[in-house]
């Protein structure tokens, strides 16, 4: 994609860490592997006319109040296909309605396709439409019908090179016939003819594999056979927009849309927004899913302190809360604490969290910072940091009790795919990885202070010999006005086996905007950042970080490998593991064999330390929210929908919670 739960930004990967995408597929365990020759169904969305009774006492929530951090978590974008952020995403899925929907399992449900399946093993993928489906406008007059169409037109959009530049075009590119193609057409125009184009007289789409026969029949072409095509419908790369719309606002206009202006056809609509301060979603009368249990409102404050929340759960003015350490610490050492037996454990969210070095950082007077650039292209300096970063402090942070658990090894996410013999997809890559330790429950599993400091040594002697200066500066940064202690616990993490003659790390602070003020000009030394899976496939997080592609979000926007010189050795590897990639790309006829292939890729890339894999997220909670009855899949934009929620007035227990997830396991 790329939501709650962002104190993991504040203390684990500094404040400027960002979520990507949304993120699997039919080798994931709740759906079934094979051709997927008659995938999908004709059933209807749930027959739940009220809210579901809560099992505490209590009473459904009606206005529903939750939080989100300001600053680097406020929303950016309203055009939903314009954005591949999850602060977006995680607002505009609640604003859109796409063709399919999931469930708490992570398992495809009809939408606005009713019916869906593949004749022919994945290379085409047949959708049957709702005909009731409407556009409103942010008071919910109605504007247009929702058809089959709007699905072309947002691929047209999409792929159009001038009007999205290259956001959500990756996954199209790798799957559906002349997307590739098309874009590079428009590429190629000059930018004036290109934001003319439409669907209609346009012979050069006309050859993309979409097609409308009419408003309730939409036809996908793939490449190759695509098993796990259906998957990314519930990604923003897939989702509709109308021509109508385009031609209301204006070409030019659409990608600066506010709430405002903004059309819907998703279970509410953004009455409110103050930046930094509040959105209010509302409720949509018109919504089709008329048996969906909603919230008249949903309130979404945003805070500046990261642990604001939880005063405002005790004033009762939100109706969670992701506790600081500082709190759950207070709680879980007092057994006399009355909110003891409420003290719950968030669901493991969809993110594989890295740092992602920058290849090409800058002063800031926008000269190279030839020190840094010259040590991170070194593979023994990237080793020493590999093995030497000891996280379990900053893991602590937000889990106290479990701290090792939040250890991420892997580029990809845990749980995304799985072998046909039921082995994660991420147990390969694991075992393909150097130096890798076997789980205690104690310790962390890959850092290693003997491997740390004999890569250290080398890295000293090699670069010195290039005229680096030591101690090498990591140039991390905050939002001005930061109070808490999340990056000083960093610090040590990064400084404290390999030692402060070698590098210091530099807490620095951008103002409103870590995009504008210190990714754009390149000034980060790395980018803490979190991936969520577009769709059921693991090429979805290798494709981010392969070089020479326009589509390559980390690429291009955090690690800059495309300005890596021409021959040099780490171009060479990004180039070898980019190959590895297209290899794996290019099995479709035998899952398993394409998922070895992948991890082969994968452990390479660690194996190198080209990038470095840091935590997985979850935290302690109090709650007046079943965690388990939200849509919760690990690929998509759908987790943060608030459909068919189950709250409570009364706040959950530990053993509500035991029970929701027993309930939860027992029905899997």
């Amino acid at each position: 994609m790329k939501r709650k739960g962002t104190r993991i930004l504040a203390f684990l990967l500094v404040a400027m860490m960002v979520l990507t995408a949304c993120g699997g597929g039919n080798n994931q365990k709740n759906n079934t592997p094979g051709d997927n020759s008659t995938a999908g169904n004709d059933s209807t969305p749930s027959d739940t006319t009220e809210p579901t009774a809560p099992s505490n006492g209590g009473e459904p929530i009606k206005d529903l109040v939750t939080w989100e951090t300001a600053g680097n978590r406020e929303m950016e974008n309203f055009f939903m296909i314009g954005t591949e952020q999850a602060k977006d995403l995680n607002v505009l899925c609640n604003a859109i309605s796409p063709l399919l929907e999931v469930d708490p399992h992570g398992v495809l449900q009809p939408a606005v396709a009713t019916k869906w399946n593949t004749p022919d093993g994945g290379v085409t993928w047949d959708f049957v439409l709702r005909d009731d489906v409407t556009w409103v406008d942010v008071k919910g007059e109605y504007k247009a019908d929702c058809t089959a169409q709007d699905w072309v037109t947002a691929m047209e959009w999409i792929l159009n090179y001038h009007k999205n530049a290259s956001q959500n075009t990756s996954m199209l590119c790798a799957m559906v016939v002349g997307a590739q193609d098309y874009y590079d057409y428009t590429k190629g125009l000059d930018e004036a003819t290109a934001l003319a184009l439409t669907t209609e007289n346009n012979p050069e789409f006309d050859k993309v594999g979409i097609k409308s026969a009419d408003a309730t029949h939409l036809t996908y072409t793939c490449a190759q056979p695509c098993p796990y095509f259906d998957t990314l419908c519930i990604s923003a790369a897939l989702y509709p927009v109308s021509q109508a719309e385009i031609d209301e606002k204006g070409v030019e206009n659409m990608l600066g849309m506010t709430n405002e202006t903004m059309w819907y056809s998703g279970p509410y609509t953004i009455t409110e927004y103050i930046m930094n301060n509040t959105k209010t979603l509302t409720k949509n009368e018109s919504y089709w899913d008329k048996d969906a249990s909603l919230f008249d409102t949903v309130t979404i404050t945003m805070i500046e302190d990261v642990n604001m929340d939880d005063t405002l759960y005790e004033t009762e003015e939100v109706h969670n809360t992701e506790l600081s350490e500082a709190n759950s610490k207070i709680i879980m050492d007092n057994p006399s604490d009355p909110r003891n037996e409420y003290l719950t454990e968030t669901r493991l969210k969809k993110y594989s969290y890295q740092y992602q070095l920058n290849f090409d950082r800058r002063n800031a007077d926008g000269t190279p910072d030839t020190n840094w650039n010259t040590a991170v292209a070194n593979e023994n300096f990237r080793k020493s940091l590999y093995y030497g970063i000891n996280l379990k402090t900053t893991w602590a942070r937000t889990n106290r009790v479990h701290p090792v658990d939040l250890e991420n090894l892997c580029f990809s996410m845990k749980g995304l795919l799985y072998f046909s013999d039921g082995r994660d997809y991420t147990d390969a890559v694991i075992e393909k990885l150097d130096e890798i330790k076997a789980y205690d429950g104690e310790n962390s599993r890959r850092f290693n202070e003997k491997l740390a400091l004999e890569y250290r040594d080398k890295a000293i002697e090699e670069l010195t010999a290039q005229g680096v200066t030591f101690p090498i500066e990591v140039n991390a940064w905050i939002k001005a006005g930061s109070d808490y202690a999340g990056p000083t616990v960093l610090k040590e993490n990064w400084e404290g086996t390999l030692g402060t003659d070698y590098i210091v790390y530099k807490i620095n602070e951008y103002v409103t905007s870590p995009n504008s003020e210190v990714v754009d000009p390149h000034l980060q030394s790395y980018y803490g950042s979190g991936w969520g899976a577009d769709y059921g496939d693991v090429e979805n997080f290798l494709d981010q970080i392969v070089i020479g592609r326009d589509y390559a979000y980390y690429a291009n926007k955090y690690t800059n490998i495309n300005e890596l010189p021409e021959g040099s050795e780490t171009r060479k590897l990004f180039e070898e593991f980019t190959a590895k990639v297209d290899e794996a790309k290019a099995i479709t006829d035998d899952l398993d064999a394409r998922y070895e292939k992948f991890a082969e890729a994968e452990a390479f890339l660690l194996n190198h330390a080209l990038s470095i894999p840091s935590t997985y997220e979850n935290a302690w909670q109090l709650t007046h929210i079943n965690d388990y009855s939200k849509m919760n899949a690990l690929y998509g934009c759908q987790n943060y929908t608030y459909k068919n929620w189950e709250t409570s007035t009364e706040a959950y227990t530990a053993d509500d919670y035991a029970q929701f997830k027993a309930d939860f396991e027992a029905n899997q």
